[in-house]
This record gives structure tokens, sequence and C-alpha cells, in this order.
């Protein structure tokens, strides 16, 4: 029997190597590939350690995301960090999606500060829905990411700019509830908003409250305080910051007005002994001058 094929570029999550195996550079086109491939192999068992390392092995340690679209009460606009990362793609299928995948269309990309930015205006998030009922969605808008430029090639930030969407149902479907008015409107109302189900919606919403507590949680992590405690040294550490005086610029040029004035005197002092140096032989050779006449 002949070995079944994987990916060369899959390992475990629980492995000890959740990484690429080797180094190397790939176009940033390329790794949205990779990306989808790995989207590809999760399966119903996937729990949270599955998706961290799906964020590590494609999101840098201090990546951001950011989601933009307009809703019916207006623009909205999302960045979550690097610890909220993971929960956001496992909620797209916590929703209803069985399949994600994203199909870049004529991007430019871009280098400057050690850093690759992607910039694709024509960016489809294609999921394909399994409930209420079978719908492919298909959202567009504009995605600009920038990559860390080395061996990893990690996302440092991803913005994903939502212009609009369609949601498409197989005309099968359509035949055969076409004598049942009641499962006809069922299906001619939307499924998701902008794209989005309501289960990410909701978890985005809940990023509002959660991004900025994420200070407070790595402190009670780190030194395991009370929530109270947390709070109290974050806010007296911010208020030091606010109330503490500027006062490391003028220390700085102080000190090198000292610098200047000592380089300046010990230059001085250094010519003047080269001067009583050149001095002395001259006088020397006058006095034995005289004593040979």
């Amino acid at each position: 029997m002949s070995n079944p094929t994987h990916d060369p570029f899959y390992s475990s999550p629980f492995g000890p190597f959740y990484r690429r195996h080797s180094p190397y550079m790939v176009q940033p086109e390329y790794r949205i590939y990779e990306m989808n491939k790995r989207l590809q192999t999760r399966t119903e068992e996937s729990d949270s350690l599955w998706w961290d390392a799906f964020a590590t092995e494609f999101f840098e340690e201090d990546a951001t995301l950011t989601l933009s679209f307009c809703l019916e009460d207006g623009p909205k606009r999302y960045t979550i960090g690097r610890t909220l990362i993971p929960r956001y793609f496992s909620t797209v299928f916590e929703g209803g999606v069985t399949e994600l995948h994203y199909i870049l269309k004529h991007s430019k990309e871009s280098f400057h500060n050690s850093c690759i930015t992607l910039d694709c205006d024509q960016c489809t998030m294609v999921t394909q829905h399994g409930k209420p009922m079978f719908t492919k969605v298909c959202t567009e808008g504009r995605m600009i990411l920038e990559f860390a430029f080395d061996d990893l090639m990690r996302i440092k930030t991803w913005h994903f700019t939502i212009r609009q969407y369609r949601e498409l149902i197989p005309r099968s479907i359509l035949a055969m509830h076409a004598q049942d008015p009641q499962v006809l409107e069922q299906l001619s109302k939307n499924i998701t908003r902008m794209g989005l189900t309501n289960f990410t919606l909701n978890y985005l919403r809940l990023c509002v409250i959660l991004e900025p507590m994420q200070e407070l949680m790595s402190r009670h992590k780190t030194y395991n305080l009370s929530p109270r405690d947390c709070l109290k040294t974050c806010l007296f550490q911010k208020w030091q910051r606010m109330v503490a005086p500027p006062a490391e610029p003028a220390r700085q040029t102080t000190t090198k007005r000292r610098k200047r004035k000592n380089s300046a005197s010990s230059a001085n002092s250094s010519v003047g002994t080269t001067a009583g140096k050149k001095r002395s032989p001259a006088t020397n050779f006058s006095l034995s001058s005289q004593g040979l006449h």
C-alpha cells in the first residue's frame, strides 16, 4: 500500500515543531494560499489549541486585525490584537460556516522599512454556510496586508475593508421549494450582514470591551493580583507617565555641553603639551651649540 500524500507544509499543532520545516522566502500572496490550505485542514474537533497554532504560524506576536464595513446604523471599524485573533477565526466557523478561503486578484506588492505590503483592491472572502441553509457568500473588498520580511514571513497588520457581498443559493434548492411560499420567503432573507454572521459580529462588539482589558489580564496572570489591584496598578502607572516631567532631554543637552567643554579643554591642553615638546629640542640645540663655540 502506498502512503497517502501529505501537505509538505503541515505538521500537527500538537507536535513539537509546528512551523514550516525550513525557512524560505516566498511571495506574500503564496502565504495566503498556505493559509487557505491550513483552513481546509480544520475539523469539527479543532479546539483552541489548534487555532492558537494557526495564529502563531501566520501572525506576528504583535499583529493586529482590522475590519471596516458599513451597517444599517453607520460605518463600523473593529481592531483586535494578537491574543484575540484565534478566537475571531474560530467564531467564523461557529456561526455556521463550513469552508473559508480568500481570493486575491491583481494585488500589488511594495517593500519598505523591512516589511512587505500587499495591497489587493479585488479581494474576495468566500464562505460556505451549511446552516440554516446551504449558501455561498462572496464578500468583496480591499485587503491590505503587511508581512514581516524574514524567514517566517508572518502577518503584522491585516486590514479588510468590505464594500459589498453576495449570497448565492443553488437553483436545486429553489426548485425543491418552489411550491412552498413560506420556505421561499425564508430563502429570500439574508443570513449574513455584510458577509459576516451574527456570531462574528457579536464577538467583534465584545472585543471592544476585551481589547482594553488585555493589559489587566496579562498583569493578573504574571503577578497573580486581584482584578481590583491590577486596575489600581495600571491606573497608577498611567498617572505617573502623565505627571512625570520630561526631564531627560534637558539632561542629555547638559551632558553634551559638558562633554564638549571637556573635549575642548583636553584639546587645548594637548596642543600646549605638543607645543612644549616641540620647543624643547630647539632650546637644547641652542645650548649645545653655544657650548661647542
